[in-house]
């Protein structure tokens, strides 16, 4: 799989096409920074006609995930990855387009290199904010991911 804009969301299409469907998809991509948007539409909205709050998630995940998996490619280490907890807080109802960024600093680094170095599994929190059109926070996720070397 590539890792541009156009890839990630050519496998979203065939891995995960739930979000796809909902119209998730991959704006920006660099080892610093990732940015999902997903537009409000009358199949992922609730009956509050905002954006249902697992749509804001598949998109969040999507943001936290990809900077992951994209650094173990550069490594080319073979790894294992799994949400073991989340957390949410939505801050305002979440209409029109929404901008999901990750932007985890050094975190993704030093992690991949204590799992190299010592084998063993390591978590790492990932924090996606969304943002609406307005540049208002909608909502945060934060996820954490468990890495196993295979």
């Amino acid at each position: 799989m590539k890792f541009s804009p156009f890839g990630i969301n050519l496998y979203t299409f065939l891995k995960l096409p739930s979000a796809w469907w909902c119209g998730v998809r991959l704006v920006t991509i660099t080892p610093m920074v990732c940015e999902v948007k997903v537009r409000l539409k009358w199949f992922n909205q609730n009956p509050f006609k905002s954006m249902f709050w697992a749509v804001q998630g598949m998109a969040a995940e999507l943001a936290t995930a990809i900077l992951i998996m994209q650094r173990a490619k550069s490594s080319q280490s073979k790894i294992s990855m799994l949400v073991i907890n989340n957390k949410a807080n939505f801050t305002k109802k979440a209409k029109g387009k929404l901008l999901f960024s990750c932007r985890p600093g050094d975190r993704i680094e030093k992690t991949f290199a204590a799992l190299i170095k010592t084998k063993e599994p390591q978590t790492l929190w990932l924090q996606a904010k969304g943002t609406d059109e307005q540049g208002d926070v909608v909502s945060t996720f934060d996820f954490e991911w468990t890495l196993l070397l295979k």
